[in-house]
């Protein structure tokens, strides 16, 4: 018999990648128009490639050229900007501990800072009441009103105390050239606590307007919609959170036959990890002793717990159900898959979608022309022979009611809502542009190994050719295999065990291969005993010239025509290849396929197969799945070339749902690659939306929230545009006083992240 080396397997569920980039985090921006100015300040710094920023996570990428940019520099440029920036430290791959403390570090202080914000509100709302509430009791005809002096001192303490924030914003503003938010709500709140402190040193001792409670009640109910809107932003986080708070800060390691409890960032790869009952593993790797089930949901948003026994994959984060495991170590701190998945979320939520283009250039003429609005409000009620106590107030109602803030949190916050809720159900989506174009997808092409199929075939086939024994031919066709991860290949090597197991003795001699090596589109080959031995696909025993006897030929046949797969072992001898046995194999749809191609084709969109196995086999799946277009041996790039003229002849976007390294020339000639995690790596790396779980029901789930999300982005722009057409007239006309223009543009940034909120209760086909 062959012997068998077990070897760890890759670790599963791995995301891709993110580009090499520096983060910075921005302190001071309010609005739009902040986000655009800093983000311009950035790109300007000799050495950057691309700088993004986004208002909602106060979060700066930047990705550097050739000439990595010098990190001082740009944190010069944003303070020259009128912004405060801090450097955000990559993640530690030897210290996972260390970067969820770091990421628990910054949420805590931002929860303290949200604290502290609250109760500044709420002093701020106490010095206001005494002005507001008796200017409303004399609507019904109650005279309460406070001393003009003491109306004077409590709306100083507000103006000055609670506003200065708006004056230092606006100042630095100005300084650096522009204009924002707080610069609107300075000047508004200036110039009504200016006409009121005019009023009560020109007229002393007469009867008077004052707007003492205008001032200040503007100034209470923008903080208080700042803080409503930090409170809900930090919701719009809470998948980044839910992640953090997995990783483990400890993991008992064995050393000898000793266990040791030590911090994680010290386990290094190879290292033997126990994980007991109710436990989190700590590192990605093996199970190398015991058996359990696994609670992957977190990860995979797989709802049932994993069977796991010797050599099945674990992943970090995720926790042990009822029996002791020792862990062999393939990955930890930020190699690990967890980690990685982190990276990636972060990744997606702070890019920018297309359609914010189109935002931040309105953004960057919205300041500047609500300005010019409201002198012409001024200009315009002094001409019709209006005082100018009411031009002024019409002119600081259409500064308060503006709000770029709306605008400019409409589609981010969409953005993260939409790629953390998909990260809890088991999709990935890479950036933003994947996010927004997958909405448009008219087809999906799928592959059927492993995506549509189990991907785990059994031998249902093999019959020698000539005199070569059965035993002999199958010790051969597992040794040219045995190096290989693909499903047919585990197939061969589970065949020749089982037999092996079966049989008391043998008199095959032990069979070892070398120079294993892949033939991309045919099949494999090695080097046994002197000899050349492959195993591959009909197309490559007819392009080597090789004629099976008729009897071999009509039993392929007949196993294609049932839907099998079948495969030849060859000799390649220089002078005359020959076949040495045929190999079927047979694969099970999986459980969800039917329903995923029923329900995308309720979403108006058309399932294709494309596979490169044979036409019986692709023609048997596509009928069991209700799919009307299938393309069967195709070679790898050939895939490609199918997706593109899906895409030439439809017109329309084009997604590719794959798992091998076969699939990746056709997941990046899609608009929409979508590569299922269990896969290969290679698969993924091309992708830009991947399934943590190998279930075709997350295509049209991923296809689903794209579109939810896109729907909340034209719905928060909307909204935002219309606000501020609506909104602005209003005040100019003189039909909104500053108080209700300041509680207007107050949550009018509230309602837009709060409508992107919604989507934390969207739940996958899987959860329904």
């Amino acid at each position: 018999m062959t012997e068998l080396v077990a070897t760890p397997p890759r670790p599963s569920h791995a995301p891709v990648e993110v580009p090499r980039q520096t983060e910075l985090e921005i302190g001071g921006m309010t609005c739009a128009s902040c986000s655009a100015r800093v983000e311009k300040a950035l790109a300007k710094v000799p050495g950057v490639a691309r700088a993004s920023l986004n208002l909602a996570t106060e979060t700066a990428s930047v990705d550097f050229g050739d000439a990595p940019a010098d990190p001082q520099a740009l944190l010069e440029a944003v303070k020259k900007a009128g912004y405060e920036a801090t450097l955000l430290a990559p993640p530690d791959a030897s210290d996972s501990a260390s970067d969820t403390a770091d990421a628990n570090a910054i949420a805590d202080a931002k929860s303290a800072q949200t604290r502290r914000e609250f109760v500044a509100v709420l002093v701020s709302a106490a010095l206001t009441v005494p002005l507001v509430v008796p200017m409303i009791a004399e609507w019904f005809g109650v005279h309460a009103m406070l001393s003009p002096w003491l109306q004077l001192g409590l709306a100083s303490v507000v103006q000055f105390g609670f506003g200065a924030r708006f004056y230092r914003a606006a100042y630095r503003a100005v300084r650096a050239g522009a204009g924002n938010m707080d610069l609107l709500v300075a000047l508004g709140t200036s110039a009504a606590y200016g006409i009121s402190v005019y009023e009560l040193a020109t007229h002393p001792g007469d009867m008077m307007h004052l707007y003492f409670e205008a001032s200040a009640a503007v100034i209470t109910l923008v903080r208080f919609g700042k803080w409503l809107e930090a409170r809900a932003k930090r919701q719009t986080t809470d998948a980044i959170r839910a992640l953090n708070a997995l990783r483990p800060e400890r993991a008992r390691i064995r050393v000898g036959n000793e266990e040791r409890d030590v911090p994680l960032g010290q386990v290094r790869v190879g290292t033997v990890v126990i994980v007991r009952p109710g436990e989190r593993v700590p590192v990605d790797g093996a199970v190398l002793e015991g058996r359990t089930h696994i609670d992957e949901s977190l990860i995979t948003g797989e709802s049932m717990p994993v069977p796991k026994q010797a050599a099945d994959p674990v992943t970090a984060g995720s926790i042990n159900g009822e029996g002791a495991i020792a862990v062999t170590t393939t990955a930890t701190g930020a190699e690990t898959t967890l980690a990685r998945i982190i990276r990636l979320v972060e990744s997606a939520q702070a890019e920018k979608a297309p359609i914010q283009r189109l935002v931040d250039r309105v953004s960057e003429v919205f300041v500047p022309t609500i300005l010019a609005l409201a002198a012409l409000t001024l200009v315009g009620w002094l001409l019709a022979g209006a005082g100018g106590e009411t031009a002024i107030l019409n002119a600081v109602a259409v500064l308060v009611i503006a709000c770029p803030c709306a605008l400019g949190l409409a589609t981010p916050t969409a953005i993260m809502a939409g790629t953390g809720v998909a990260a809890r159900h088991g999709v990935l989506i890479k950036d933003a542009e994947a996010l927004e174009t997958a909405h448009r997808v008219t087809i999906v092409a799928f592959d059927k190994t492993g995506t549509l199929t189990v991907g785990q075939p059994s031998v249902t086939a093999f019959e020698p050719v000539g005199g070569l024994g059965h035993d002999e031919a199958l010790a051969l066709a597992a040794a040219v295999q045995r190096q290989s991860d693909h499903p047919l290949a585990r197939a061969v090597v589970k065949a020749y065990e089982a037999a092996a197991a079966a049989a008391s003795s043998t008199s095959t001699a032990p069979v070892t291969a070398t120079a294993a090596r892949a033939v991309p589109g045919r099949g494999v080959e090695a080097d046994i005993g002197g000899r050349t031995i492959a195993l591959g696909s009909t197309r490559w025993l007819n392009e080597l010239g090789i004629a099976p006897s008729p009897q071999l030929v009509e039993r392929a046949q007949q196993l294609e025509a049932a839907g099998n797969t079948v495969s030849w072992l060859i000799e390649r001898a220089p002078q005359a290849p020959t076949a040495l046995a045929l190999i079927g194999f047979g694969d099970t749809v999986k459980p969800t396929a039917r329903a995923t191609i029923e329900r995308l084709a309720q979403m108006g969109i058309r399932s294709v197969l494309v596979t490169g196995d044979n036409h019986g086999s692709a023609a048997s799946v596509a009928n069991a799945l209700g799919i009307d277009e299938f393309h069967a041996e195709v070679l790898p790039d050939d895939k490609a070339r199918v997706v593109r003229d899906l895409k030439i002849r439809s017109a329309g976007i084009v997604a590719m749902a794959g798992d091998g390294i076969n699939d990746a020339p056709a997941l990046a000639a899609a608009d929409i690659g979508i590569a299922m995690a269990t896969g290969t790596d290679v698969a993924m790396h091309a992708a830009v939306i991947t399934l943590m779980r190998g279930d075709p029901a997350l295509v049209a789930d991923a296809i689903d929230i794209s579109r939810k999300t896109w729907r909340k982005i034209q719905q928060n722009l909307f909204w935002a545009f219309v606000y501020n057409l609506i909104g602005v007239p209003l005040a100019a006309f003189g039909l909104l006083n500053p108080m209700l223009a300041g509680a207007a543009m107050a949550f009018s940034s509230v309602s837009v992240v709060t409508n992107a909120l919604l989507l934390r209760t969207w739940r996958g086909s899987t959860r329904r």
